[in-house]
């Protein structure tokens, strides 16, 4: 593979991604067919097209410098400055050369023993205005989540905004700069940290500087010959770039505006409609370019006239996969390519990418570089996406009232599917998560059920005995039609339930909006005052017992109790750990010596179960241990036990989960029976 480049190949030595659309024009209707042409450069019929041929005398000829997650740190500056000579050199005797950089400008540790987060403070904004300074040509800054994080110094998201923009000489988050002839360069920089409704790791762009953007662009048509390239911290949802799905899409802060169901689609229904953005460059994901999905094309799930590129980091301490890396994009009228200097290989410069404009129709031509220092890194490849039409969608009669997903079989991490719900909504299986994608893009959303709580269960989807009207799918892709066919009706509700093989059956609830995927993660003030009542937590833990190791649990929402006063949060994991550690902790207070007299007890009816002595037993034969010890225990408190027991979801028990088990059910016991004994006092 080609690494970076290989996005719209993917393994296809040549391929036809581009798809006839119709545009409506402010001045005039036309249909502007874009096609892309992706080619290797071995084994191929088709010719490359032409190098681009940049020089000082054509008006329209830029160079720019692309910086990925600054993330500057007083304490460690070796990559940092050993990176801007790199590009630096890069730029050296290039055509209208200028640098911009993708926010996140500090560390967000304490970097210099003051107890604060060094991102988003005065000296942060300082350091970097310095450094930007040091490259010598002009420069421009796009804001990103951390860039607000001076939380001790500013009270509020509007005064560390203003000190971000005096210190790096901006009027406003955002800028258009024309850099060349017909060439406009746009960025889009964040503006809420403290005020972020659930993680401050949202990049969030407000409505004043979206409705900025969405003017700039109708202001600059392809029609009059514009050229325009975009820049944002974060990507836009519909790019199809590189997630990580343990981080990103699990905390809910891959797009712009990821949480905003309405504003973040914005983005992508500009591009689509407007062909002269050429490319949009973003960062935040601290990944390189060496994947196959690290630069994406035109095509796919409607992606306009538009290459999207992921940019990497300077600082090897930054990376998530030791790549140190920044893009640079370079054009004219013509074209342009992208490349990668790579930092770790002393700044060489790498092309990844060449677009050509070849005639009035738009077709634009993609010639791919071979890498060689990528052909043995055989685990740099594209990470699943949905795409229309692929062999994983699990297509259904929509007419039936009971459909089992997988066809019987049950969830394991090979385990890939997607499916469209009769509300609109779009689920999948990927990596062991319930995921839930944006019907539009089919960009993943976030965490509907983890892996732990999905492995070895069954999905069934049915009607949940509502009526209600079936939204026609096809409209949920076709843009402002999305779900219109119901506008006036409820939609079909369906539940999604999981199923156990013990017998225990999990509904998954949508959200109050009808969305699925859960927003679990608040935002960094929030945590910063749970933290603090947890340490006073530990500290009057040690007061009072002073001979045990402090233990302190939280207890928050989203609550599932539909009663006036929340008794229990039910969020999956959390209520199981914390009634574990409440069952331990009941050893204590004179109960240890009553424990280890049980011991021998519980481990001699344990080997006994465990008839081939590999040291587990099946969740079936724990049922009939514990009806063994107990024949009065109901089956509702059968099931709990089970989903207790079985930590990991692989259907088996060990020996210390059995003991934490008959613990959590003597302390049911004890807990039901003082209970009882204060309701007949």
């Amino acid at each position: 593979a080609s690494g970076s480049a290989s996005a719209a190949v993917v393994g296809v030595a040549v391929a036809s991604l581009g798809a006839a659309t119709t545009r409506r024009r402010k001045q005039r209707e036309r249909k502007s067919k874009v096609r892309v042409l992706a080619t290797k450069a071995i084994d191929s019929e088709l010719e490359p097209p032409p190098a681009l041929n940049l020089s000082e005398d054509d008006p329209s000829a830029f160079t720019l410098g692309i910086l990925g997650d600054l993330h500057l740190d007083p304490r460690d500056t070796e990559h940092s400055f050993e990176g801007r000579e790199h590009m630096k050199k890069a730029l050296e005797g290039s055509v209208r050369p200028f640098v911009v950089s993708l926010g996140d400008l500090g560390e967000s540790k304490d970097c210099n023993e003051t107890k604060q987060l060094f991102s988003g403070t005065t000296e942060c904004f300082k350091m970097a205005r310095e450094f930007l300074d040091g490259f010598g040509v002009k420069f421009d800054v796009v804001g990103g989540n951390h860039d607000l994080e001076g939380i001790d110094e500013f009270g509020t998201d509007e005064q560390n905004l203003e000190a971000y923009l005096h210190h790096l000489g901006k009027e406003t988050p955002q800028f258009a700069r024309v850099v060349a002839e017909k060439v406009l360069i746009v960025g889009l920089g964040s503006t809420a940290f403290r005020t972020a409704k659930y993680t401050s790791h949202e990049v969030s762009i407000d409505k004043k500087q979206l409705e900025w953007f969405e003017n700039v662009i109708r202001e600059h048509p392809d029609e009059e010959g514009w050229q325009v390239f975009c820049f944002s911290h974060a990507p836009i949802i519909g790019s199809a770039l590189r997630v990580l799905q343990e981080c990103h899409v699990v905390n809910g802060c891959c797009w712009l505006n990821h949480c905003d169901a309405v504003d973040s689609k914005r983005f992508i229904q500009c591009v689509r409609q407007n062909p002269c953005i050429k490319a949009w460059f973003s960062g935040h994901f601290h990944l390189s370019h060496d994947y196959q999905d690290s630069i994406t094309f035109p095509g796919g799930n409607n992606r306009g006239s538009c290459v999207f590129a992921q940019t990497s980091v300077m600082r090897k301490g930054t990376s998530r996969d030791k790549r140190q890396q920044s893009r640079l994009l370079r054009g004219n009228k013509d074209g342009f390519e992208i490349c990668t200097v790579n930092h770790a290989a002393g700044g060489t410069v790498r092309v990844d990418a060449l677009i050509t404009y070849s005639d009035c129709m738009h077709e634009v031509g993609v010639y791919q570089q071979e890498h060689e220092e990528l052909k043995e890194k055989g685990n740099f490849i594209k990470v699943y996406s949905p795409s229309s039409g692929d062999t994983n969608f699990v297509d259904y009669d929509e007419e039936e009232e009971e459909v089992n997903i997988l066809k019987g079989k049950v969830v394991d991490e090979n385990t890939i599917a997607w499916w469209n719900m009769c509300c609109g909504r779009v689920l999948g299986i990927y990596d062991g998560r319930l995921i839930e994608y944006d019907p539009s893009t089919l960009a993943p959303l976030g965490l509907v059920v983890g892996a732990d709580e999905l492995k070895g269960r069954q999905i069934i989807i049915c009607g949940s005995g509502a009526e209600g009207c079936r939204i026609d799918l096809e409209s949920m892709t076709q843009e402002g039609m999305e779900g219109a066919d119901c506008a006036d009706a409820e939609p079909l509700e369906q539940a999604v339930l999981l199923v156990d093989p013990s017998g225990l059956v999990t509904c998954v609830q949508p959200n109050e909006d009808g969305s699925f995927w859960r927003k679990i993660v608040r935002n960094k003030m929030i945590r910063m005052k749970e933290n603090r009542r947890q340490k006073v937590g530990k500290a009057i833990s040690k007061r009072l017992f002073p001979d045990v190791e402090p233990q302190v649990v939280s207890s928050w929402g989203p609550y599932t109790s539909i009663s006036g006063t929340a008794k229990s949060t039910g969020v999956a994991g959390l209520t199981t750990q914390a009634k574990i550690a409440q069952a331990w902790d009941m050893l204590g207070g004179g109960r240890v010596a009553a424990w280890r007299e049980m011991a021998d007890e519980l481990k001699a009816v344990f080997n006994g179960l465990d008839k081939d002595g590999d040291g587990s037993i099946t969740t079936m034969e724990l049922r009939g241990c514990v009806t063994k010890l107990d024949p009065s225990c109901e089956e509702k408190s059968l099931v709990e036990m089970m989903t207790v027991a079985d930590t990991d979801g692989d259907g088996k028990v060990s020996l210390e989960e059995f003991a934490r088990l008959m613990l959590f059910q003597r302390i049911l016991t004890i807990s039901s029976t003082k209970a009882k004994e204060k309701v007949d006092g």
